[in-house]
């Protein structure tokens, strides 16, 4: 099944029975090799993000200068220390960092960085080199070997599409447009043989898994109920919906879900401003509804876009550029600002030039909340040290 086929089969059913092959049958009651209380949860900021309006380097003179229509003051930027600081807005986010639960990840990036959205996320869900293409995501990858078995539920993306980063050779994880609405239907238990046919096998596959998962999805929020009050936004709802997941004590490994809206060429301050509030007021939310609960050292919330912005600003915004930071919130992260700041004097034609691989990001999560070893799936970076 090739990518662009994928990327259409969405957690839906349509009109009809479920005619279910006899190999799924063994599917259900399966475990992880590897079951600790561990999850990981990401946001992915679609458009690239504009790193050094998200976190800045505001006492280097070279940043107002190169941005004179969208640079931020000394005195707008908050929680100051060692020259950087953050937008303004993330007020909620800024106050995380302050209680030691948020680390940050300074110029994330990688060679030979490409400037089209649709590869660099490619490059990002794949964690494939610049000119490497390769058919299944890395969380693919991880639950394939992580899984005793196929498991509809390891990994839950809460979104309109399904992501790369989760597609294996099993279909170990559930697109979910709305959490509500998605129930188990009624289906036939008439068994049949494989079909011979490998595509329309992996379909019945993902319709078996859909059902059984929505069941396991509806077990969960039975358990679970939201005690806080959530922002109205679509982050914010998917955002509480992961919380009562977890709450519920689904089990699933990944929650997946993404923030659009960051392709910011033009009318920067304020679409800027807006999505960050955006995001700022969900992640505040769901840390606060986990901290209460005493979950959120199971819980490690990554927050990443698939490049950042050009240092230079165009007039009213900035262009597509690379490297930009990353966050990390909860799982007993250190708190830390890891990397130096942003050598704004040494840009590789007009970007910053990336100090650490984003992979190496990656090989610190798997290898160190999730216990896995990262070059099981190819993943032979150096680990960021210093993060947990």
């Amino acid at each position: 099944m090739n990518r662009r086929h994928f990327l259409s089969v969405s957690a839906t059913f349509t009109g009809g029975a479920l005619i279910v092959p006899n190999f799924l049958f063994a599917l259900k009651n399966q475990s992880f090799v590897n079951d600790n209380s561990q999850c990981l949860v990401f946001i992915q900021l679609n458009g690239g993000n504009d790193g050094l309006n998200t976190f800045i380097p505001y006492d280097d003179p070279l940043y107002s200068i190169l941005r004179p229509n969208i640079g931020f003051s000394k005195h707008e930027v908050i929680n100051k220390s060692n020259g950087m600081g953050f937008h303004p807005i993330l007020k909620g986010i800024s106050n995380i960092q302050q209680r030691g639960d948020l680390s940050v990840i300074q110029n994330v990036g990688y060679s030979e960085p490409n400037r089209s959205h649709f590869r660099s996320q490619e490059i990002w869900q794949t964690a494939s080199a610049s000119n490497e293409y390769l058919s299944n995501g890395w969380l693919g990858r991880y639950l394939d070997l992580q899984c005793n078995g196929h498991m509809p539920t390891a990994g839950i993306n809460l979104d309109t599409i399904d992501t790369l980063s989760l597609k294996g050779e099993e279909p170990n994880f559930i697109t979910v447009k709305n959490v509500r609405q998605f129930k188990p239907k009624d289906t036939e238990t008439e068994t049949v043989t494989l079909s011979g046919n490998p595509q329309l096998d992996f379909a019945r596959k993902i319709s078996y898994s859909v059902n059984e998962g929505a069941e396991e999805i509806q077990d969960a929020l039975k358990q679970s109920k939201t005690e806080i009050t959530y922002p109205k936004s679509e982050l914010a709802s998917k955002m509480e919906w992961i919380a009562r997941l977890i709450k519920g004590h689904l089990n699933s490994k990944v929650y997946y879900t993404s923030l659009n809206g960051f392709d910011t060429h033009n009318n920067q301050l304020g679409i800027h401003h807006n999505k960050l509030k955006e995001l700022d007021e969900a992640v505040t939310t769901f840390y606060k509804d986990l901290k209460d609960a005493k979950l959120m050292e199971q819980v490690t919330l990554v927050i990443f876009s698939e490049f950042g912005r050009r240092v230079k600003d165009n007039g009213s915004g900035t262009d597509h550029g690379t490297a930009a930071p990353m966050l990390i919130i909860g799982g007993q992260n250190k708190g830390k600002v890891l990397g130096s700041n942003p050598d704004l004097n040494n840009l590789d034609n007009g970007d910053l030039v990336y100090k650490t691989d984003f992979r190496s990001v990656y090989a610190a999560l798997l290898k160190e909340k999730m216990q896995f070893n990262p070059k099981d799936i190819g993943l032979n970076n150096d680990l960021v040290k210093g993060l947990f």
